[in-house]
């Protein structure tokens, strides 16, 4: 089975990241700059030794914290100057504030990204995806206050002080969220729901449509930080007009709305093709041979985030229309679609791509 990343192993691989600055502290409190230098060096390249024999990769966050402390602390005895010591924690954790905040605030995956280049491709069940994106949020808003904490000492507090906030906070801390994330984890979160072995399972995607892990269909539902796959197709008769479905009253979403020809998830590991072909004859019992792909976007909403491949045939019918998914379909002009636009007769989703087919010229 693929590898997976925890909280707990997120933040003791952050932490570890800072022990030749904790070392350095305690070594120079006992016996000056220059032997806190030489053991927070001894000491990071000792663990990057071990790790490095024991995973067979470096530890990049042990070594930008040795290369900084070598760094920092040379400019430090060169000029006779504690500051540009005392400001290398921040920069560490500002470098740190920033991969955490593409990860928490934006669609990319960093801390994927970069795990994914020690320990190759990385499965991660789309709960687990979650938990790392609300912990990164977390994570963030801690870095960024305990990197305000760190300047502030550097400039207007004691050694000691300085000393305390750069090292000591900075593992209470993370005790703390250690600890409430247990106590949390322990006591307050309802387990999730176990899927059926029958459930739709799907691939969850970055923005760039690459695969970053799968998840059971009921919870890519409810979740827009899911982005998944799904098929579309517009179907044209040769007068022109386009057909349209009105979703059964027992759909999840938008029951009694009318809405593309053809839409389905894509399931996990399946070709895009394969899918339209089984959505197709499914919910109107004919084969898509002639249908190919006009556009691909992203479509988001309150709900959920799917990428959409739109396809385009011709084909005037009759269709065998599956009363699970659909309770009439017609052939619309484009007259009758403008007229009832915006008047919750047509999905959102439908109606954007309404408004792509005529952009792009596509109609008919």
């Amino acid at each position: 089975m693929p590898p997976s990343l925890n909280k707990n192993e997120l933040l003791k691989n952050f932490a570890v990241g800072f022990l030749p600055i904790f070392i350095f502290i305690a070594a120079d409190e006992l016996y000056g700059t220059k032997a806190g230098l030489l053991a927070a060096i001894v000491s990071g390249l000792a663990y990057l030794t071990y790790y490095y024999f024991r995973y067979k990769k470096l530890e990049t966050m042990i070594l930008l914290d040795t290369g900084l402390i070598l760094a920092m602390g040379s400019i430090s005895l060169i000029f006779e100057n504690d500051l540009f010591f005392k400001l290398k924690p921040a920069l560490i954790e500002l470098i740190l504030a920033v991969i955490l905040g593409i990860h928490a605030f934006s669609s990319r995956p960093i801390l994927l990204d970069m795990q994914k280049r020690y320990m190759g491709e990385i499965e991660m069940p789309a709960a687990q995806m979650h938990m790392l994106k609300q912990l990164s949020r977390l994570l963030f808003l801690v870095i960024v206050l305990h990197t305000f904490a760190i300047v502030y000492t550097a400039y207007f507090s004691s050694k000691e002080v300085w000393a305390f906030v750069s090292g000591g906070l900075f593992y209470i801390l993370f005790g703390l969220i250690l600890a409430g994330q247990w106590i949390y984890m322990k006591f307050f979160r309802r387990p999730a729901p176990l899927s059926l072995p029958s459930e739709e399972w799907v691939d969850v995607l970055d923005v760039q449509g690459k695969i970053i892990g799968k998840a059971p269909r009921a919870q890519v539902h409810g979740n827009p930080d899911l982005l998944h796959p799904v098929v579309h197709l517009h179907i044209f008769d040769k007068k022109g007009r386009l057909f349209l479905q009105k979703r059964a009253s027992g759909k999840d979403l938008y029951p009694g709305f009318w809405d593309t020809a053809v839409g389905g998830h894509i399931s996990s590991g399946e070709k895009i093709e394969y899918a339209l072909m089984r959505e197709t004859q499914e919910e109107l019992g004919i084969v898509p041979e002639s249908a190919r792909l006009i556009f691909k976007y992203i479509m988001r909403n309150e709900y959920e985030s799917e990428l959409v491949h739109s396809f385009k045939m011709n084909h005037d019918g009759p269709f065998a229309l599956n009363p699970d998914e659909i309770s009439e379909g017609r052939f619309w002009t484009q007259f009758e679609i403008k007229k009832f636009l915006g008047k919750n007769i047509f999905t959102p989703n439908f109606e954007q791509e309404f408004k792509m087919l005529q952009r792009d010229e596509i109609w008919g």
